[in-house]
């Protein structure tokens, strides 16, 4: 059965936290607000991200139990998604299963738009096991529309590095030659020692984008970035430089947002993981209409 084609509909795999924005908790209400209807599956469930004092407890999705919910959905005909979003996967199997997953959604929708954000580590280190590795390469990565590495993440992929605007597009090129229609890395340190840089490409352009970098760690903003980024491809039409413009244009109210009232609370030291969780609920209306600041400017490709 095909749902209303008025309201685009979206499947989110990721982690969820009982406390705090990440995965799920990051992405499930900005895409609500935005007008999408969200199903969201929890691959899993954590009473916190991984940056606080104690270790988080909780529980992981079993492959069985992801069937099992895929399964409830066919049975019952509510499987016609147009868009798909995976973020953290905690296996190659779990990857694995994610990538039967799409060509099951897509024998229900040919068109279905997949956004792979291919979470694996960041500032040098992995945080999943290695072998998520080649699964993300050589299954994953060529069954996606959009995929948001973070520098890391696509220096890993591809294994090239990136030292400059030249690297990057090698890098980028390399993306798409494996299979990815847009390529979209989330953050570089390709800047300066204030702004970090953001590039987004579809093979016919490509936009960069500054970052003013804040000084404190978030969690969360990968995770954002992605579901901003499926939300405004969709909303004006794949139009590249304003989708690029306007994720980014909310992420830094957001993340500057939660920064100033976080230091507010804490005026020295280094601030507290609890404080610098994202203030979703509090930046709704810019959520909703994001002033654009930062203008994007294109790349000679």
């Amino acid at each position: 059965m095909k749902m209303s084609s008025e309201t685009p509909r979206v499947l989110s795999i990721q982690s969820h936290v009982v406390h705090g924005y990440v995965g799920n908790k990051s992405a499930v209400f900005p895409l609500q607000i935005l007008g999408f209807e969200v199903d969201a599956i929890n691959s899993v469930q954590f009473s916190t991200h991984g940056g606080y004092v104690h270790k988080h407890k909780g529980t992981i999705l079993k492959n069985e139990e992801m069937g099992a919910l895929i399964e409830g959905l066919m049975l019952n005909e509510v499987d016609y998604f147009t868009h798909f979003l995976t973020g953290y996967s905690m296996s190659p199997d779990s990857l694995k299963q994610i990538a039967q997953i799409i060509k099951m959604l897509r024998q229900k929708n040919p068109n279905l738009i997949y956004v792979c954000d291919p979470v694996m580590g960041d500032n040098g280190k992995m945080y999943v096991p290695e072998a998520i590795l080649p699964v993300y390469r050589d299954i994953v990565i060529p069954l996606a529309d959009i995929i948001t590495p973070n520098q890391f993440e696509a220096e890993l992929i591809t294994g090239l590095e990136m030292k400059d605007l030249t690297g990057a597009l090698k890098v980028i090129d390399a993306l798409h030659s494996i299979g990815a229609k847009t390529v979209v890395l989330s953050s570089t340190i390709l800047g300066d020692e204030n702004n970090m840089i953001a590039i987004a490409s579809n093979k016919e352009s490509c936009y960069q984008i500054e970052i003013p970098k804040i000084n404190a760690t978030f969690t969360g903003t990968g995770d954002l970035f992605a579901a901003l980024f499926l939300a405004w491809s969709h909303k004006t039409n794949n139009n590249l430089k304003l989708t690029l413009e306007k994720t980014i244009a909310t992420l830094q109210h957001v993340v500057k947002d939660t920064y100033e009232k976080a230091r507010a609370l804490q005026p020295t030291g280094n601030i507290s993981p609890a404080l610098l969780e994202l203030k979703l609920i509090q930046n709704k209306a810019t959520i909703e209409d994001p002033k654009i600041i930062i203008n994007s400017k294109e790349i000679r490709i």
